[in-house]
């Protein structure tokens, strides 16, 4: 038997070079008798043609696809009955602008299987572009401090610092991260901006892709309560890189509890943020943290008004979790790496593009793996590929207990027949 699976071209934006497959693995698939349709893209990573060498069938109609396949939202038009999608949907905190295409998928009785509910047996997710977000968000973040401190007139090797999508690839940014290293060893640091304390808020995939462009640089480890004593004596040479967890973010609300970390997720509503004791401190902070309305924000829109004079050392947020007015609060808009950072004033609330003015500068890239298109696909598709041939063979008629997915998919199974299967039925309300 024939098995064809379909890659839908991505069009969301014209950053959005991504692809959840690349062609070494499509060669593969064709190996174990699974062909690949892919719809043309003039913007994609890998080209057509690089596709049709592997095997691949370069056409427009992925009607005779069973599986699709895409990396971002996928337009209602685009939808036929009875057919299974795999694609990060954005549904399961019930994203509002996104219930609409639910919709559409129930009417037509699709199956659809979301990335971000791939997981093992410990929960942990398979299938994620985090690391590439948080190295292409640092890179983006750094490239934005520079750009302020440039307009304010203060010169550090961080002003050479170009945006991601500027450079070839990931190995030409760290090799200019090394030399630029070099420089901060040797040269050191002019004495009013230092020291240059990185805040990191959040320790899985996102903050480790923040943190291993930092260690590139000369940075050295600090935990959250050493921060004040950096500044009795700071070492001119050097960045400090502080990684707060939950435990440094957050405190339970009654003194007479302890923290607990599980309790903190089961009842966020029983804690307060302790965050902005910090904030003072920070040159920069990077947002890499999960969350939604039940958990405390990092930062609010009244601290930041109420202590801004405090806030001065604070140049820069890299909030690349980007949650609209969300853990921080004044993120009032997600940006594009043509535009991609913004001045938020905490006195007036005004928000002005660029690096000029009175303000905090805020980096909120919502597509951050897109500006390191090759990389962060070939790293998803190393995961994907292996899932694939079930996926492509596994007979969605039956119903869905006798339905042969692996257990990692299978959990991730949203929507069968186009009813919300039992562990997503939370979806409905916001439906």
């Amino acid at each position: 038997m024939d098995y064809k699976i379909g890659i839908r071209r991505e069009d969301k934006n014209e950053w959005e070079k991504r692809v959840p497959l690349i062609p070494e693995h499509v060669k593969k698939l064709k190996e174990l008798g699974i062909s690949t349709i892919i719809q043309p893209s003039k913007i994609r990573a890998f080209s057509d043609a690089q596709y049709e060498n592997s095997g691949g069938i370069v056409k427009e109609n992925l009607s005779e696809c069973q599986s699709v396949f895409a990396v971002k939202e996928i337009p209602i038009d685009f939808f036929e009955s009875d057919k299974t999608y795999i694609f990060f949907s954005h549904t399961i905190k019930g994203q509002k602008y996104n219930m609409p295409m639910l919709k559409k998928m129930m009417e037509l009785e699709c199956n659809l299987i979301d990335y971000e509910k791939i997981v093992n047996e410990k929960g942990f997710r398979l299938l994620f572009f985090g690391r590439f977000a948080g190295i292409a968000g640092m890179i983006d973040t750094l490239w934005a401090f520079g750009q302020r401190l440039k307009y304010k007139k203060i010169d550090t090797p961080l002003n050479t610092i170009k945006q991601t999508i500027e450079y070839r690839d990931l190995d030409e940014i760290k090799n200019h991260f090394k030399l630029i290293g070099e420089k901060i060893k040797n040269k050191g640091l002019t004495d009013s901006i230092k020291p240059i304390i990185i805040g990191i808020a959040g320790y899985g995939h996102v903050s480790n892709g923040v943190q291993e462009i930092l260690e590139v640089l000369p940075v050295i480890n600090i935990s959250p309560g050493e921060i004040k004593k950096i500044f009795e004596e700071p070492k001119k040479n050097v960045l400090y890189k502080v990684v707060f967890k939950e435990k440094d973010m957050v405190e339970p609300i009654s003194s007479d509890n302890n923290f607990d970390l599980q309790d903190y997720y089961d009842n966020p509503n029983r804690y307060k943020s302790i965050f902005e004791r910090y904030v003072p401190y920070l040159s920069i902070l990077m947002n890499c943290i999960y969350w939604d309305l039940r958990y405390p924000r990092l930062l609010t829109k009244e601290f930041a008004k109420n202590n801004y004079e405090k806030l001065r050392r604070l140049e820069v947020v890299g909030d690349i979790s980007i949650d609209i007015n969300g853990a921080i609060e004044f993120s009032e808009k997600a940006t594009t790496p043509d535009n991609p950072i913004y001045i938020y004033n905490p006195l007036t609330k005004k928000v002005t593009d660029g690096v000029e003015g009175e303000g905090i500068v805020l980096m909120g890239i919502d597509n951050l793996p897109c500006e390191l298109p090759k990389e962060s696909s070939t790293s998803f598709s190393n995961i994907l590929h292996k899932f694939i041939p079930k996926i492509a063979k596994a007979d969605f008629s039956v119903d869905f207990n006798r339905c042969d997915l692996p257990p990692e998919v299978k959990k991730a199974v949203i929507l069968y027949h186009g009813k919300l299967t039992s562990d997503y039925q939370y979806i409905d309300k916001y439906l």
